[in-house]
């Protein structure tokens, strides 16, 4: 896009941006540098604009970018997803037993994928990228593995 197109379109929208940016972060510093970036990648070209559009493509770029520093920082403070040692001392016997069965029992990929899930806390995507699979093949790794768990655990809930 031309430096004076976007030089317009700052003009134009930069002061609603920003209100909307600071109503979601509460941070000045935060908030214009949500605006200027959505501004940078104008000038850079990485985004073509269609004409009437540009008001919506920019409120809506405003609202995505803080939505996601906001879901960023909370996955930075939010606590592992699940501990696996430190809580009752049965609890920790438990699970000691469920971590053995999944090392002697498992394939090397499903101790993986299960380790990543349930110990790690990561999606399906991040495992798939992780593990180079499919979305589809880490849910079969896990539906194999809990299976196995919940066949050797409580033989009666199957």
């Amino acid at each position: 896009m031309e430096r004076e197109a976007v030089r317009r379109l700052f003009m134009q929208h930069y002061a609603r941006m920003q209100r909307v940016a600071r109503t979601l972060l509460y941070d000045v510093q935060e908030s214009e540098d949500v605006c200027q970036d959505i501004f940078e990648s104008l000038l850079r070209g990485e985004t073509v604009l269609v004409p009437g559009t540009e008001e919506r493509y920019l409120m809506t770029s405003v609202r995505n970018r803080c939505l996601k520093r906001l879901r960023h920082e909370n996955l930075k403070k939010a606590p592992s997803p699940l501990p696996l040692w430190g809580s009752a001392p049965e609890e920790d016997d438990r699970l000691s037993d469920i971590v053995e069965f999944v090392v002697s029992h498992l394939s090397e990929r499903e101790q993986r994928i299960f380790n990543l899930r349930f110990a790690e806390g990561c999606s399906y995507d991040e495992i798939a990228a992780a593990e180079g699979i499919s979305k589809v093949a880490v849910w079969k790794n896990l539906s194999h593995a809990i299976t196995e768990v919940k066949k050797h655990f409580n033989p009666k809930s199957l």
